[in-house]
């Protein structure tokens, strides 16, 4: 039988296909994925994930924007097509509600693209009411910035956005050799829970969006400094913030607040 010939990496895809059984096995043992649970990968490739998670569940949707990679995939595993849906679609703008049935509540994983993590992210988690958890491979450093704690280096407004809605973990480092093509950089394993309640509690998030991208905008300066045409001295007291403070050091709960009562100053 001929060997099946999958199209190269398209570097307008951001696509590096994961081959590394070790990976593999540790990435669906991350998952832990269940009998009656349904779950959603975004970006399937070449099926290196696809084939062992079909093993471990009851419906998986599979969502794959390379269209030359779509019946590839469907001629691979057709053996599960009772189980297995594949969408020949854009992540960033699929709707996921549409893929619920009753109130379950969908299990999201991926390779993602580097390219459009961060947006990818966001367009989740704005459905995220009907989402359990999600686990994604990003690039070290992202996972590395969406994890970090006030005071570090990395910390800023990818890792108060993520936090404020998500409990997030970094699981585990890949080497690039994991991949095919191999990325110039490492990439490693995030575990992401939306939150029932959020961080600090609620938000308008495109306010809090506008006050910590201004606030990180020249992070070398103080808060108060960042932000004195938004906020005023007493909505910081009120959040507890000192305004000498640089803006790394202020946790997701003070940003909450911040924009809170920079909402309330908006009102008055």
């Amino acid at each position: 039988m001929a060997t099946q010939q999958y199209p190269r990496a398209r570097k307008r895809f951001g696509q590096n296909f994961l081959h590394d059984e070790a990976i593999i096995e540790a990435i669906i043992e991350a998952i832990s994925p269940e009998p009656g649970q349904h779950l959603v990968e975004i970006g399937p490739g070449r099926g290196a994930l696809t084939q062992p998670l079909l093993a471990h569940c009851d419906r998986l949707d599979v969502i794959e924007l390379d269209r030359d990679l779509v019946p590839l995939l469907s001629q691979k595993l057709s053996a599960h097509e009772q189980v297995l849906e594949i969408h020949q679609a854009d992540a960033l703008r699929f709707d996921y509600h549409s893929l619920q049935r009753s109130n379950e509540k969908l299990r999201v994983i991926g390779n993602l693209p580097y390219n459009i993590t961060t947006p990818l992210l966001f367009h989740l988690l704005a459905q995220g009411d009907i989402i359990d958890d999600m686990c994604f491979m990003l690039q070290r450093e992202v996972v590395e910035r969406i994890c970090a704690a006030p005071g570090n280096k990395q910390y800023g407004r990818l890792s108060i956005m993520i936090q404020h809605q998500c409990a997030a973990t970094q699981l585990f480092v890949v080497p690039p050799e994991a991949f095919d093509p191999p990325p110039k950089v490492e990439s490693a394993i995030i575990y992401l829970q939306p939150l029932s309640q959020n961080r600090g509690g609620e938000v308008e998030l495109a306010a809090l969006n506008r006050i910590v991208t201004q606030a990180f905008s020249q992070r070398r300066k103080t808060i108060a400094n960042t932000l004195k045409k938004l906020v005023t001295s007493e909505t910081f007291e009120q959040a507890g913030i000192d305004p000498s403070q640089r803006p790394e050091t202020v946790s997701v709960e003070q940003y909450v607040q911040l924009t809170q009562g920079f909402l309330q100053q908006q009102r008055t």
